[in-house]
């Protein structure tokens, strides 16, 4: 019977809250091998503890990450020379429509012309802002659930739940050992 010093680390819902192994408080986070054939619950804080447990990083998700966020800064970068471009293009825009209607006398031109360019550039504006927020709001979700999902423990909690199992099958045998009646002497049959 081997018992893998891996565990996945599991949540449940505020409802199945149980006591946590090392201090008995309510936790809804839970420890389970891959195989399901041990689980505890145990605290956040007891996740961090040095000496309880230490987290089993994956290189290539560590890789994934860090090339998903060289990828996000250089997206941001391009955003930035864009809007840049963007803002020059309309103030050259401007200056050009502000040549044309100095040479054209007609008032109600120029506030039509001030209007409708004010109008589209609050909605680009407002789109934008929304794209961005989009974005921020993505980036939160996933950096928020950033912490290690697989852990050791260390040598001493690894052995109490190797020893934990160990008895739980030795009791079972004992019960099924109990049942047989075989297991114990038979009464003498020969008169002595």
């Amino acid at each position: 019977m081997s018992l893998p010093n891996v565990w996945y680390l599991r949540r449940v819902a505020e409802t199945g809250a149980k006591a946590c192994l090392i201090c008995c408080k309510p936790s809804t986070s839970v420890l389970i091998t891959p195989d399901n054939k041990d689980f505890f619950y145990v605290c956040q804080v007891h996740l961090k503890d040095h000496n309880f447990c230490s987290p089993i990083i994956d290189a290539e998700k560590e890789a994934a990450k860090k090339k998903e966020e060289a990828m996000a800064q250089e997206i941001e970068k391009v955003k930035k020379e864009y809007e840049e471009k963007q803002r020059k293009k309309k103030e050259k825009e401007q200056e050009n429509k502000k040549d044309k209607k100095s040479s054209d006398n007609d008032t109600d031109s120029q506030e039509k012309g001030k209007d409708e360019s004010e109008i589209s550039t609050s909605d680009d504006a407002k789109e934008r802002d929304s794209k961005i927020q989009g974005i921020e709001m993505a980036g939160a979700q996933s950096k928020a659930d950033d912490s290690p999902r697989i852990f050791a423990l260390h040598k001493i909690f690894y052995q109490m739940r190797v020893d934990r199992l160990r008895n739980i099958e030795i009791a079972r045998r004992n019960r099924e050992r109990l049942k047989d009646p075989s297991f114990f002497p038979s009464v003498p049959n020969k008169t002595p």
